[in-house]
């Protein structure tokens, strides 16, 4: 099942066109934040990727464990997934709306992230 759930997300993408929602670049969440908004991020990257830094706020889960975690999140609140660049992410996405969560991708990653990292 861990092999089957990414392949699922990634034909899921092929052929719907990717991701489609709304683009968040990083300065719009670094903003909020900085405001003291409550922002839920969840950081998909591999444990050796957090090892380097990751946005103080987020909550570290890999992509391949997003399916048997996601029951955790609270379908009521909103998510902004990071990784990297921003395709992992994207996949988590389009996995978690089929489960009914509203998410965003933060379009660019942590490479396009300016604010602090612990």
């Amino acid at each position: 099942m861990f092999l089957l759930i990414p392949i699922r997300v990634t034909i899921y993408t092929l052929i719907n066109g990717g991701h489609l929602n709304e683009r968040n670049y990083c300065s719009r969440i670094r903003k909020k934040i900085t405001n003291g908004e409550n922002v839920n991020i969840i950081d998909v990257r591999e444990d050796e990727e957090i090892a380097t830094g990751k946005i103080p706020s987020a909550r570290h889960i890999p992509l391949g464990q997003i399916p048997e975690k996601h029951p955790e999140l609270n379908k009521e609140q909103h998510y902004y997934m990071v990784c990297r660049s921003g395709e992992r992410s994207n996949n988590a996405c389009a996995f978690l709306e089929e489960e009914g969560y509203d998410v965003t991708n933060m379009a660019g990653g942590m490479m396009s992230w300016e604010g602090e990292t612990e």
